[in-house]
This record gives structure tokens, sequence and C-alpha cells, in this order.
């Protein structure tokens, strides 16, 4: 399941990034001939209800998707990775400060707070990677934190503080590793639900504005005329669910591995 994962993701991100050098067809021109055409040898996986050619739609709409999915992931994981850290090696204030932080960010479900950041601002790629970002570090960084508090009760540790080793040194050469396959795995968890928190927004017409375009905008056109025209709603709700379920499966395998050598160490 990795490796068929890795293909199906590899192949969708080479579809998105380059698919346009070989599909030239353009994902905005307009044909009143071509309106809510099923998927034929002229338009492969039809047309939507303004004649505008879907595979093309799909190809452009993935670059935005996927950035703003990897973008997010990176950014949350990043801030949950340093804040988890530092946390859980300096406990007392600094770990206090953490708990109270994160949860007055989990008192508001994750999605209410997008939509009341997202109505503030209009939406834009960079606008929507801050905004997914500020509300998806939490569970990386209590993940984080609570194998920092592992970590700090090595006897190894323990020596090295004594001997007053630097603080930046002993997180970077001794937490870092060992925290590196949690923040991984926290990573392709992410990137599956950004994707899905963008999606949601576009289709509640609070993510990309047009002329721009992602799978979530793309799916949302489709809603009104999903019973005549079901190809416009089913491409992009398939390249979702496609991207998300490997980024799952991946996330799962590296879980795995990471617990396996928790075993072998205790």
């Amino acid at each position: 399941m990795p490796v068929f994962s890795s293909l199906i993701l590899f192949i969708l991100f080479f579809f998105s990034f380059f698919g346009s050098f070989f599909y030239t067809v353009s994902p905005y021109e307009l044909n009143p001939q071509a309106i809510l055409e099923a998927p034929s040898l002229m338009h492969v996986l039809g047309t939507d209800r303004l004649g505008r050619d879907i595979l093309a739609r799909l190809i452009e709409g993935g670059k935005v998707s996927l950035i703003i999915g990897v973008g997010s992931a990176l950014i949350a994981s990043f801030i949950g990775l340093i804040l988890g850290s530092l946390a859980g090696y300096f406990r007392g204030t600094v770990d206090k400060t953490f708990v109270l932080v994160v949860d007055l960010f989990l008192t508001f479900p994750t999605f209410f707070l997008l939509l009341a950041l997202v109505s503030y601002m209009n939406a834009s790629i960079f606008v929507l990677i801050v905004i997914i970002s500020i509300t998806g570090w939490m569970t990386t960084a209590r993940l984080i934190r609570a194998e920092s508090f592992k970590i700090g009760f090595q006897g190894y540790i323990k020596i090295l503080n004594i001997a007053n080793v630097s603080k930046l040194k002993i997180l970077l050469k001794y937490y870092a590793p060992i925290l590196a396959p949690i923040y991984f795995v926290s990573f392709t968890f992410g990137v599956g639900g950004a994707i899905l928190a963008e999606s949601g927004l576009s289709f509640l017409g609070l993510g990309i504005v047009a002329p721009q375009m992602s799978w979530g905008t793309i799916l949302s056109g489709g809603k009104d005329v999903v019973e005549i025209a079901w190809w416009v709603s089913f491409f992009p709700g398939l390249f979702i669910f496609l991207v998300t379920f490997s980024l799952i499966n991946i996330s799962n395998y590296l879980q795995q591995i990471t617990n396996q050598k928790d075993i072998q160490t205790t």
C-alpha cells in the first residue's frame, strides 16, 4: 500500500504541475456550444455549465490545491515541532503557557475557526495557507510535547543539562532525530487535512476566488448540476479522495515504522 499510494501521489503531482504541457486546452476558455457535455474524445472528462474543459481545469486547479496542502502542512507541522519541543524540554512556565494556548485554540472547532478567519479576509493562496496553518498546528504540537517529555527523562539528557551543554545543541542534536518521524507523520496527515479544509471552504464559496480555481471550487461548481452532469463534481471529488487516501496510507506506514522502532528501543 505505501508503494501504491506513493505512485498515486506522484502521478497526481505530475498531472497537476506538468499536465498542461501535454494537454494544451485552456481551462478558462468558454464554449457555449459545449455546455455540460459528457466525457468524450473531444472532452476527455466532459465540460462544465460554461462549456469549460474539466480535464484542463483539474490540471490547473490541482496546482492550487496541492500548493495549499503542502504549504499549510509544512508551516503547521513546523510550528507544532518548535512549540511542542520547547514546551516538553523547558516545562514549567513555558509548558503551562503552551497548554493554555492550545486549549484556547481547541475551544473552537477547527472548521468554524477557519470560517471565522476567512470571512474577514479576501481568500487567496497565501491567505489560505496562513489561515489553515494557524488552525492546524495543535495536534502536531501536542504529540511533539508528549514525546519531548519522554526524551527529557532519559539519563543522557540529564547529564547534558548538568554539564551545561547548550540547550540549542541538545534540541538540535538529540531531540530532533527522535522527533523527526513524528514530524513526518504529522506532515503527511496535515497535507490531506489542508486539502480537505481548502476544498470545504471553496465548496462553501469562501475559498479560492475566480478566475483562480482549485479542486474544491470545481467540485462546488458542479453541485447544482450533479443530477444531470455527474462528471463535473465526480472527478475533482475523486482526485481529492485519492490524494487524501494515499497520504493516510503513507502516514499509517510511517507510524508503524516509528512504533516498531520504539518497541525495539524499549
